[in-house]
């Protein structure tokens, strides 16, 4: 079972948007199984990972890290 705690900021927390067109980073924190770090490709209109086969049928978090 994988836990996501997900640490709000000073930032967030001030109800104030950032002046860059970026939103706010935010800290998780995972505990989990396995951790794969891998590009998301081009898949028509969307984007596309690909996982180990082993890992169809199991729960996956996926987190954007830029």
């Amino acid at each position: 079972m994988v836990n996501l705690k997900k640490n709000v900021t000073s930032r967030e927390s001030s109800g104030k948007a950032e002046e860059t067109s970026k939103s706010p980073k935010a800290k998780f924190e995972v505990f989990g199984e396995e951790m794969i770090e891998k590009e998301v490709k081009q898949s028509g209109n969307s984007g596309r990972v690909y996982l180990p086969p082993e890992w169809v049928g199991r729960h996956v978090k996926i987190i954007r890290i830029d």
